[in-house]
């Protein structure tokens, strides 16, 4: 049995997690979400009675309610402390998403609203989210703590293919790989693994109700995606993205050298 906590939880990726480790029973996960009803009744509606998940309150720009989360998740979990602490809440800003650095310049107020809200989400949680269960990690026998991230946050693809949009996402998910190596850096030689793992491009539903400016940002940087890879065809499932992550984050050892490391779901930086 292994005891997971992951942040995020309600939708997308998350919500995936949630229902892939809870499919087996011997498994604990502890999902941390904004809104706890809404997402105890779509456990409920789509997964139906498990008795191994727990949903607990938990905002990740809020730092009482994370404390309160490592409280309630200490009462759940118990003396088994946690295998896997799973950072994969984030703010996916729509503002930068479709735009060159150039033109956010134009709107400075929401360009700073939007920076600031990145870096209290992506970066700033984590650390907190990190801090206070980590003495839970370091009672569990598996050990190992995941950041999802994101390739944006590659200075190579981003040189060596121009790809313009999502500046801001990309400076703060490049901030968090830094929290990352950081938290190796202390926690390695406890037997903690800290690594950060880009998804892939997932089917998550970011891509809908665009305006034709923003579509046209999304072809543009589909584009850079397929000079990048030309085997691309789009988005993958998000159940299929599920178990690629999943079996990552099981091989992965301080010993193989993943600890601190900023890696693809491949296991290295091939971003898709």
């Amino acid at each position: 049995m292994s005891v997971y906590v992951i942040t995020g939880v309600s939708s997308g990726i998350g919500f995936g997690f949630l229902k892939s480790i809870s499919e087996d029973p011997q498994n604990l996960v502890v999902g941390l979400v904004r809104n706890k009803p809404a997402t105890e009744q779509k456990v409920a509606t789509e997964l139906g009675k498990r008795f191994n998940v727990h949903i607990v309150h938990g905002d990740l720009t809020n730092y009482a309610t994370l404390k309160q989360a490592a409280a309630d998740t200490t009462k759940i979990v118990g003396e088994r402390g946690i295998d896997y602490l799973v950072g994969n809440a984030g703010f996916p800003a729509q503002f930068d998403a479709y735009s060159p650095i150039g033109e956010l310049g134009e709107e400075p107020e929401e360009l700073d609203d939007v920076a600031d809200k990145l870096f209290k989400t992506n970066v700033t949680g984590n650390i907190h989210f990190f801090n206070l269960f980590m003495p839970l990690v370091l009672k569990g026998k598996t050990k190992k703590v995941i950041a999802i991230t994101s390739g944006h946050a590659d200075l190579d693809f981003i040189n060596n293919f121009d790809v313009e949009n999502s500046a801001l996402y990309s400076a703060s998910k490049a901030a968090l790989n830094i929290i990352v190596a950081k938290f190796s850096a202390q926690y390695k030689k406890d037997g903690v693994l800290v690594f950060s793992m880009s998804p892939g491009v997932v089917e998550v539903g970011h891509f809908g109700d665009l305006t034709p400016k923003q579509t046209e940002g999304l072809m543009k940087f589909v584009g850079r995606v397929q000079a990048y890879a030309p085997h691309f065809k789009g988005p993958v499932p998000v159940e299929g993205a599920v178990q690629t992550i999943r079996s990552l984050w099981e091989r992965a050892s301080i010993e193989t050298g993943y600890a601190g490391a900023f890696v693809s779901h491949f296991g290295n930086r091939q971003w898709v």
